[in-house]
């Protein structure tokens, strides 16, 4: 059967209920693993990993790891939740890596653990997660799996020096930016599929088939966010609007702009982002140029092909409950910004 095209507006059906129902009961020890991994007798290790690991997040990627397990019946064992756990310990020290190396005052709509700790304690507490990560991944006894993982890990700390040198630089091109997206975000989303077919000890195929689901919808999770911080809300972002502009960040929606634009359009770009010399009013001139320019339909546009992409890989998947919880989880992140 053909891929399901992705509807073009918000609808009943863009949600993750059916992924979240279908894994609630291994969820829930994935939370209480996370809970239990995150201890340590340093006070502040706890304090601060809770401290984000408290703060919401939909923790997408667990859930991908869990179903492609339980899509090719993973036994009674749990390296299913274990690897699930890793994967989540993985995010969440990205995530308090990249608010020092960005500057970010939020995340997830609360205060940025660098803001209430400090850039150091934020990037130790964050090192501590990956640490305890490739413990657990030792535990499940898949050299494979571990491979898959921390293959992944060097690849998001490549992306993380990509995009740093990239920083405020107008003459980043769709190419470069791709690269760093690729690396920094669908990275992690691509290892957290394969790895539930991997120990399954489903063969080369399946994992390629649940790689390529995992990158292509990772990538469309990232070009969303890009399109959210110029055209949605500080409630779907869990940050402020505009943050990505006033950090100086090149996204597919500022390339596309500078790329169509006029000089004097260029001059504005470099002003704000390469010097950092935001006026009031800017950003909504801005949003006003992306628009005008097509800058940001087209980054969705880019986001629905990529989301398309994951559907039809889905096609070489077993049919039933899992496949149609992935097929939705995908509609459900291209609807955030519908």
């Amino acid at each position: 059967m053909g891929a399901v095209p992705l509807t073009q507006t918000k609808t009943k059906e863009a949600s993750i209920q059916t992924l979240v129902d279908l894994v609630a009961g291994d969820m829930e020890k994935v939370n209480q693993l996370i809970l239990s991994k995150a201890g340590s007798n340093v006070d502040l290790i706890p304090e601060i990993a809770r401290h984000l690991i408290d703060s919401g997040g939909k923790r997408l990627r667990p859930m991908l790891t869990l179903a492609f397990a339980k899509m090719f019946d993973y036994g009674s064992e749990q390296g299913d939740v274990i690897l699930a756990a890793s994967v989540e310990f993985m995010h969440t020290a990205t995530l308090l890596h990249d608010d020092v190396v960005d500057e970010s005052d939020m995340r997830r709509g609360k205060l940025a653990a660098r803001k209430l700790w400090g850039n150091q304690a934020s990037v130790l507490v964050g090192d501590y997660l990956l640490g305890q990560a490739f413990k657990m991944m030792v535990d499940v006894g898949s050299l494979e799996a571990l491979r898959i993982l921390s293959e992944a890990s060097a690849i998001i700390a490549e992306g993380e020096v990509l995009q740093l040198g990239a920083a405020q630089d107008t003459n980043t091109t769709e190419a470069q930016y791709m690269q760093v997206i690729e690396a920094k975000t669908a990275a992690l989303f691509a290892a957290a599929c394969e790895v539930g077919p991997e120990i399954c000890d489903q063969g080369s195929k399946m994992r390629q088939v649940a790689r390529k689901f995992g990158m292509d919808l990772g990538l469309a999770f990232q070009l969303v966010d890009d399109a959210l911080d110029y055209g949605g809300s500080a409630k779907d972002l869990g940050k402020d609007v505009g943050d990505d502009f006033h950090e100086g960040k090149i996204t597919l929606p500022i390339i596309y702009a500078i790329q169509r634009g006029t000089q004097e359009d260029r001059v504005f770009w470099k002003r704000c982002l390469e010097e950092g010399d935001i006026k009031d009013g800017d950003l909504d001139y801005a949003i006003d140029l992306l628009k005008s320019t097509g800058a940001l339909a087209d980054t969705i546009k880019r986001a629905r092909d990529f989301g398309a992409s994951a559907i039809e890989a889905l096609d070489e998947l077993p049919d039933g409950e899992c496949k149609e919880a992935l097929r939705e989880s995908v509609e459900f992140c291209i609807a955030r910004v519908s």
